[in-house]
């Protein structure tokens, strides 16, 4: 079975002289980076497991210790490289009310019984997380992904349904 990966931040730069790196990631994600024991990185086409030592997070970035990678030129190789989990590992994390941005795109929209449009991307403005709705007209739309919004997610049907308040798609 091939796993399948998601990325879930990246290695923006070192971090003193030890092999610690600077971590960017998704807001809100402390807890769930906190509980990995390990993560892979994306290395002539395959992915290489990278064993967490430490994690903690300043409120800029998180600053994570990699085993065996323990000096500022081992690290820096890494610099701007993404780190992933498997999906697996992701969705053990799963809200009951979360779900992987690659199971939302191609999702269609709709409002009651009409097709409005599909889900070609998802974004986050610092707030909330945001559906790009391609409409029918061919515009797209941005869609905040609150539970005043987007009232159910059907996976299995592929269906996303959604209040769709005065002037919120075009």
């Amino acid at each position: 079975m091939k796993n399948n990966f998601v990325s879930v931040g990246k290695i923006l730069n070192f971090h003193g002289v030890q092999g610690e790196a600077k971590l960017g990631y998704s807001k809100n994600r402390e807890e769930f980076l906190s509980q990995l024991k390990e993560v892979y990185i994306l290395a002539n086409n395959e992915y290489k497991k990278l064993e967490i030592v430490r994690i903690r997070f300043t409120p800029k970035c998180g600053i994570i210790k990699f085993k065996g990678i323990d000096s500022l030129n081992d690290i820096v190789e890494l610099k701007n490289q993404l780190l992933f989990v498997t999906e697996e590992t992701a969705r053990e994390f799963l809200e009951e009310d979360e779900f992987l941005i690659d199971e939302l795109v191609g999702l269609d929209v709709y409002d009651g019984d009409k097709k409005v449009g599909a889900v070609v991307g998802v974004s986050n403005n610092g707030a909330s997380d945001l559906l790009s709705v391609k409409t029918l007209s061919k515009k797209v739309s941005l869609v905040p992904f609150v539970k005043a919004i987007v009232l159910s997610v059907d996976i299995k049907n592929r269906k996303i349904q959604i209040n769709n308040l005065e002037g919120l798609l075009e």
